[in-house]
Formats: structure tokens, sequence, C-alpha cells
């Protein structure tokens, strides 16, 4: 593998995660056939998650989860200003609020390379990139994301909060998996395309 956290034996070394291997950031979002993770004004009615799908298998694969404060301000509009009681550590990146841990989750103000980084210091297992699209932007362009996982509701917004605004470079990412689910939801499954990284077959399934 190729990029900043990966330049020697020594760091790869701090980065390893139980069971083994690096612990991968996730960029885990449902979307609109367009690209469009909430309404223009917030609303994310048109996203449902259907009975049968493994969402706690994706939860449980996880330990840490990182989002930005307009994310965590949706959250807390949805769930009434308190967010469920998790196991998962969750770090808030944003600019404004006070750096330290409140409410529930680690508000910090600092690069998301310099977050990877120290979360990648200590064991653990993957690390959940939540969003919102400003985040998965700033974690595109250094090159942080190493797999993608995302839901696509069959409905086209037409305006709206996109995932991936502009802003940062190309970057190519092989699909791994892909399943339909009931309801039209379609999920996809990506691995990032390095230059040493081999590449995996695709699953289909219905």
């Amino acid at each position: 593998m190729t990029g900043r956290f990966y330049r020697s034996p020594e760091s790869a070394q701090l980065t390893r995660r139980r069971g083994g291997g690096v612990r991968k950031v996730i960029l885990g979002v449902s979307m609109s056939l367009d690209g469009r993770i909430a309404r223009a004004n917030g609303g994310v009615d048109f996203l449902h998650t259907p009975k049968e799908h493994p969402i706690g298998a994706f939860f449980a694969s996880m330990d840490t989860a990182i989002m930005g404060r307009k994310t965590l301000d949706a959250g807390l509009r949805m769930t009434g200003g308190k967010l469920p009681k998790t196991a998962m550590k969750m770090y808030v990146m944003s600019q404004t609020k006070e750096p330290g841990e409140r409410g529930g989750v680690i508000f910090v103000n600092e690069s998301p390379a310099a977050l990877v980084a120290r979360i990648r210091k200590h064991n653990g297992t993957d690390i959940w990139l939540m969003g919102g699209g400003e985040v998965a932007r700033e974690f595109l362009r250094d090159d942080l994301v190493d797999e993608m996982y995302l839901g696509i509701a069959p409905v086209l917004l037409g305006e709206g909060i996109p995932l991936f605004p502009s802003g940062f470079p190309q970057r190519e990412f092989a699909l791994t998996e892909d399943k339909s689910y009931s309801q039209g939801l379609v999920a996809l499954k990506y691995e990032r395309k390095r230059e040493s990284a081999k590449p995996t077959k695709t699953k289909r399934t219905k």
C-alpha cells in the first residue's frame, strides 16, 4: 500500500488492528440515486434500511466512528437531542467546538490525517467514516478512505446535500460486492485501488 501512513515497517506496526491487518477507514453512507445524503433542509425521510439488511454486522465490525459537526447536529435532531448509547468511540471534527470529550462524543480540531494516525496507534477494529460530505471530501483529499459501503435508495431528489462535493483529486476504487434488498435498496462495496493492492473479485447477490 502507498499513502502517508504506510511509509515504513515501524509506522505500519503502529496501525495493526485486532486479528491482524491495518485498521481501515470505511466510508459508510446511504444516499439517493443522484448522490444526496439529505434534503436541502437536512431531511432523510427518503432513506430506509430494510429488515433483512445486515446493518448490525456492519456496526459490529467497527469500534470507532468519525463524523462532522453538521452530521452530529442532524443526528441529535433525529433523536431528540440525545445520542443512542453505543460502545463505539465517536469523534466529531469541528473548527467551532472546543476540543474535548462531552455528551458522549470527542470533539477534535485537527486534520483528518492527524486524527487517523492517532487512532491507528492503538489496537482496535475498523474506523467508520459517517460523513457528511465536507468531511468525506477532506478524507478523500488526504487519500484516507480505504473502503466505501454505499446504500443507494431508488429516488432522485434533484437537490440536496451531496455526499461527494467537489474539491478532491481523482481516486480509483474497485467494486467488490453488490447486493439488492427490498424497497429497491442497492448496497455497494468498493475498495481503494492503490498501486500495490491486489484486485478483489466482485460478489453479486440478490
